[in-house]
């Protein structure tokens, strides 16, 4: 993909930014239903040894402790500075571990891990060392692998980014949103350029592959000529992916976004100005457009993998591991098992009460129809590589396309006139003009958002 692949429209994208999921998964997890319970699950670790065939692992565990609190944040999060918590979750996390584990069948190789949080960084070293024997001692971590976790930079130093190459983790997320200081005491997250590059400094030293830094725009206090500052050090500090995320200022469903003024939220024209600018920054740099909100470097490896058609996206967002089953662990998380998702209770008391009863910490899940799975085959090749072989989907799942979905092709001409799409008869191509609203005409084929058109529950795609 070249740069010359995007093009922004303000006009269209006032025209078409409907509120909308991001698609980490499909169905989307509002969609899971509590009759998937903890027995589902275990009966679907226990399937996945059928046949002889079994796909490598990715796991996904949730840290949800943080020092303090970003006034921005949507994230299951807990505000503490007792460690005790953490030593007390850590303990439970390991008897979930091993739950989940003496359940599975098949393999117990593992090509892609990651620490999510809160702040995966909250633990201490020996709790960090403590989290990564009870894994491999369960599991087989290959080499070479994706080894990846959430960092911030404010409370990070050499010796810990040491630890953590030394304990296997080989790529690092790094939370900024933005340099601006006004902007910063704004959401309440200080966090100086010189936190930030020691962090990736020593990323580097240590043998790190790949360092992703998180963007926010749309924050209190942002406005294009700060945000242009913002940009200029990022592409010094120069980090090898990007993800550059739309604020959802939604405080009726989330409390710490209470504490930020909306007189102080930039206007909707004002974000437009400032994702146009930090998209032609970014490309100009030579960062490639990946989809949704994701930029990388031609190298990087999510850049490669879009170019050889293996890019794939799950609950991390984009990723070059497509086969993986995904065992998630700690409170809230989504795991993904051959044709169901899983997802854990939400909180603290819940967790600890479903082990103690030595169950595993099930809330809800969705076993997908064949109807789901053909959706998110075309939602994920839309999603990632903005196109779809109309061919491809008759053949792998037995269906006369145009027949299956005319209502969806009928309601995709809108789209294709105004320049967005272009619809063949082997091919739908996302145009560049539809690149930055690929999730509304992803949406077009979601069965659910069809027939309840409830959009209110969702961001806005820009």
């Amino acid at each position: 993909m070249t740069q010359t692949d995007l093009v922004f429209d303000p006009q269209l994208i006032r025209r078409f930014d409907i509120n909308g999921p991001r698609y980490t998964s499909y169905p989307t997890a509002d969609r899971f239903v509590e009759a998937f319970d903890a027995q589902a699950l275990k009966e679907w670790l226990a399937k996945r040894a059928i046949g002889g065939v079994s796909k490598p692992l990715s796991l996904y565990f949730h840290i949800p402790f943080c020092n303090t609190i970003c006034y921005y944040c949507a994230c299951n999060k807990i505000i503490t500075k007792d460690h005790g918590r953490s030593a007390k979750y850590l303990h439970y996390l390991d008897k979930e571990i091993g739950l989940q584990a003496q359940y599975l069948g098949g393999s117990r190789k593992v090509t892609q891990l990651h620490l999510g949080g809160g702040t995966p960084t909250f633990l201490s070293h020996d709790e960090m060392r403590q989290l990564m024997d009870s894994v491999r001692s369960r599991f087989t971590l290959v080499p070479n692998g994706e080894y990846s976790i959430e960092v911030d930079p404010r409370k990070v130093g050499y010796d810990t980014v040491k630890l953590l190459a030394e304990l296997g983790f080989n790529r690092m997320s790094v939370g900024v949103q933005d340099f601006n200081e006004a902007v910063q005491i704004a959401v309440n997250r200080v966090q100086t350029i010189e936190e930030t590059r020691l962090v990736m400094e020593s990323a580097r030293a240590t043998g790190f592959k790949s360092i992703s830094m998180d963007l926010i725009y749309g924050l209190p206090k942002q406005n294009a000529i700060s945000f242009n500052r913002t940009l200029e050090h990022v592409l010094e500090l120069s980090p090898d992916r990007i993800s550059l995320y739309s604020y959802a200022h939604l405080p009726g469903l989330f409390k710490p976004q209470r504490r930020i003024s909306s007189p102080d939220l930039p206007s909707a024209d004002t974000k437009l100005q400032i994702l146009q600018l930090a998209i032609r920054r970014l490309t100009e740099a030579g960062y490639v457009y990946i989809g949704m909100d994701h930029f990388a470097k031609p190298d990087d490896e999510l850049t490669v993998a879009q170019r050889q058609g293996r890019l794939h996206r799950n609950f991390q967002g984009y990723s070059t591991q497509a086969e993986c089953d995904l065992l998630a662990f700690g409170v809230s998380s989504i795991g993904k098992i051959g044709p169901v998702y899983s997802q854990n209770v939400k909180t603290l008391d819940e967790y600890y009460d479903a082990l103690d009863r030595d169950e595993l910490p099930v809330l809800r899940g969705i076993e997908l129809t064949p109807d789901d799975l053909l959706r998110r085959s075309i939602i994920q090749a839309l999603m990632c590589h903005f196109e779809l072989s109309i061919e491809s989907i008759e053949i792998a799942h037995l269906i006369n396309f145009r027949e299956y979905f005319a209502e969806e092709l009928d309601d995709l001409r809108e789209m294709e006139q105004a320049g967005l799409v272009r619809i063949e008869d082997k091919w739908i191509a996302v145009q560049p003009a539809g690149r930055m609203l690929v999730r509304g005409i992803a949406m077009v084929f979601d069965r659910y958002i069809r027939a309840d058109r409830e959009r209110a529950r969702y961001s806005k795609v820009i």
